[in-house]
């Protein structure tokens, strides 16, 4: 794993969040495995910083249920299981329809046009199959919609969700042909933002986001038989 410099951690925010961000990072795109041991000391090596600042990241992973602090033993990633993975799409299923009924309400033309570049990029670069440009435009395409809410707390709330989302949801573009399909299921999006039917968009997003949760399910349920 790459090192990271003092300056490279602390240029944003806390020491401590900073940790808990790279940490997290890891832990959600499986560098670490479950059951992987993080010790204190190691990481502080690593970072080059006191062991106080990722104590408190230790800390703060375990609020997230992402670890588990184990007496006498140490501190052992968890990782998600695939309960924690449906619980997450349930609640994105809600809040985005709201969204999307908001971003429709509210929506303008400077809006309306960002996320039509978002889609037109996706084009590009699906017939290009281009699995990780898909995958980071697939999360701006969806914060567009939160934008278009111009509601500062919503967009909070999906943000905070859609990075947990967003890190499973890269399993699901691997599926064969998903990427293709992902996109038509954002075109109809699209298409019914633009024509104002909020009925149609909320149905759509929920769609999409089922087929999604399906495929990332079938992923983790697969990986829970291996161990």
């Amino acid at each position: 794993m790459p090192s990271h410099s003092l300056f490279e951690v602390t240029k944003h925010g806390s020491l401590g969040n900073q940790i808990f961000n790279i940490l997290r990072d890891r832990i959600l795109n499986e560098e670490y495995n479950h059951g992987d041991k993080l010790n204190e000391l190691t990481l502080a090596k690593e970072f080059n910083i006191s062991r106080t600042p990722v104590r408190e990241s230790l800390k703060q992973l375990e609020l997230e249920g992402l670890v588990e602090s184990i007496p006498n033993k140490g501190v052992f990633v968890k990782g998600f299981k695939p309960r924690d993975i449906d619980d997450m799409f349930e609640v994105r299923k809600i809040l985005e329809s709201l969204a999307v009924g908001l971003a429709i309400d509210r929506i303008n033309d400077i809006y309306l046009a960002k996320i039509k570049d978002v889609y037109d990029l996706m084009e590009f670069y699906t017939k290009k199959k281009d699995n990780e440009k898909i995958h980071d435009l697939n999360i701006l395409y969806h914060e567009m919609i939160y934008q278009a809410t111009q509601s500062s707390y919503l967009m909070q709330v999906l943000k905070d969700i859609h990075y947990y989302v967003s890190v499973t949801t890269r399993h699901s573009l691997k599926q064969h042909q998903r990427m293709e399909t992902s996109l038509k299921e954002h075109k109809a999006i699209l298409d019914a933002i633009m024509d104002r039917d909020k009925d149609l968009a909320k149905s759509l997003i929920v769609s999409h986001i089922n087929k999604s949760q399906m495929l990332v399910r079938k992923y983790y349920a697969s990986k829970e038989k291996k161990r």
